[in-house]
């Protein structure tokens, strides 16, 4: 199974649509939302095509292939909405021998890591800037931002396959990073 992962929609309509079509170039058989899918927030300025209702439709096309967590941008409101469910705040994702738990990050990240054993995953958004970490052990994999990039960093997401983890510019559609999740070696 090929899985992407994105975070941080901030309602971006022009960004979803690049998003969408890597999603279909790359024949990912699911997307996994890591949260703050249209609502910009106070912190953040406006992105570009700034348009709720219209990434709402957006997502509607592939909305059966979408499993999402609870991002702190996202109201009450945009849960009914949605045209997919809005888990949790988390999700627990097997890979291999290794749990992949998936969070927004506003809450559990790198600072304030959830109890997990040695060797699984924590993967979140929120910080708008992608990661690759080892926190005791346990490595923090964030995919950055599709709309709001931050530090000088890419609009990005993940494909994840077999374990490996890779990077994508959604801009230009290069992969910019790797990491196999099932390799005993740690990242550079």
């Amino acid at each position: 199974m090929k899985l992407m992962i994105a975070s941080d929609l901030h309602g971006s309509a022009y960004y979803c649509d690049l998003m969408l079509k890597i999603f279909h170039e790359e024949k990912a058989d699911r997307l996994l939302l890591l949260g703050d899918i249209l609502y910009h927030g106070p912190r953040n300025d406006l992105p570009v095509d700034y348009q709720p209702k219209k990434v709402i439709e957006q997502l509607r096309e592939v909305s059966e292939k979408i499993f999402c967590v609870r991002g702190n941008c996202d109201a009450e409101i945009d849960l009914t909405v949605l045209p997919f469910p809005v888990t949790a705040d988390f999700a627990v994702i097997p890979i291999g021998s290794k749990l992949v738990y998936a969070t927004h990050g506003h809450i559990h990240n790198p600072d304030n890591m959830p109890q997990l054993p040695e060797g699984d995953i924590l993967l979140f958004g929120h910080t708008h800037q992608p990661l690759l970490r080892d926190v005791n052990g346990c490595m923090c994999i964030n995919p950055g931002s599709v709309s709001l990039p931050k530090g000088g960093s890419k609009h990005s997401c993940i494909l994840l396959k077999d374990g490996i983890f890779g990077w994508k510019d959604i801009e230009t559609g290069n992969y910019y990073r790797h990491y196999d999740s099932l390799s005993d070696s740690k990242p550079m």
